[in-house]
């Protein structure tokens, strides 16, 4: 039997997140580039002699009974007809749950990397199906794997995923405003909103806009970026500490400030290590934050 093994699960920023009318599968399309950053989870994972057993602990945080990682263990079963080596994961939790950082995506997609080294002969294809039945982002951290910079196009539910060039100039700070967004229900504030909107005749899916727009701006100065989330507006509303961590950091002089995903994290990009460091001494006695 194999010694355990250790594999990193990175947190991902979404520069500019475009929600598109609900499709016909119940998903709604997105455009929006995922970047990763240098905050990340940890799973340490040990192969058990009986098979088909996903053991899991967290001292950071009470897991619900089906999570990301019992639900990537569980596909990955059904999927080889359970004869799958059993695990004990150990996750080291550091990407805040419900934070628009996509934690429990990554934590999926690295327990994927953890079975294919453990030998489970786990193809592009057999990963994209367990991706399937966990979450969207599960798809862009299946990219990553052995990238620590990485960055991508995104488009679809999440499924289409189109690599490019990432930068290595952006400095961040992550601020935690200690509140849990839930996705479903931001989906559901954004359909709310649009079916409530009158006197407006723009049809969002005839915009002329184009999903390499994103990676335009992405190349341009970040003071000239031009990035929107969809979300932001809606969850701001709802959570009135959201509004006020981003109003928090635009003080700072961030040259740009937004929501990921759809929430709770708000962060600010900078261009120089002594402005971020600025930033994280004027913010960090109000929040919670890192800077990266």
């Amino acid at each position: 039997m194999s010694d355990g093994i250790s594999v990193a699960a990175p947190a991902k920023i979404n520069l500019g997140l475009r929600v598109l009318e609900k499709r016909r599968d119940g998903f709604h399309g997105i455009q929006s580039i995922f970047q990763t950053v240098g905050l990340c989870d940890e799973l340490f994972v040990t192969p058990l002699s009986e098979k088909n057993v996903c053991r899991i602990n967290c001292a950071q945080m009470v897991l619900p009974e089906k999570n990301t990682l019992s639900a990537a263990y569980e596909a990955c079963a059904e999927i080889f007809g359970g004869d799958v080596p059993g695990v004990e994961v150990t996750l080291e939790k550091r990407i805040p749950s419900g934070g628009g950082l996509g934690g429990g995506s990554s934590d999926a997609a690295a327990l994927i990397f953890a079975l294919k080294r453990l030998g489970v002969g786990i193809s592009e294809d057999a990963a994209y199906k367990i991706a399937s039945k966990v979450g969207s982002d599960v798809f862009f951290f299946l990219k990553c794997e052995g990238r620590e910079n990485f960055a991508a196009l995104v488009q679809g539910r999440g499924e289409i995923v189109e690599p490019i060039l990432p930068r290595d100039d952006l400095r961040w700070i992550l601020v935690f405003p200690g509140v849990s967004s839930s996705t479903p229900r931001a989906y559901a504030r954004i359909d709310e909103k649009r079916a409530c909107e009158k006197n407006d005749d723009i049809d969002r899916n005839a915009i002329d806009f184009e999903a390499c727009d994103l990676e335009k701006i992405y190349r341009r100065p970040i003071k000239d970026w031009k990035f929107s989330n969809d979300f932001t507006s809606v969850v701001a509303e709802e959570y009135q500490e959201i509004r006020r961590a981003l109003d928090d950091v635009k003080s700072t002089g961030a040259l740009f400030c937004d929501m990921s995903g759809s929430g709770s994290t708000v962060f600010g990009v900078y261009e120089d290590a002594s402005h971020l460091w600025a930033a994280n001494q004027q913010l960090s006695g109000k929040w919670k934050t890192v800077s990266l």
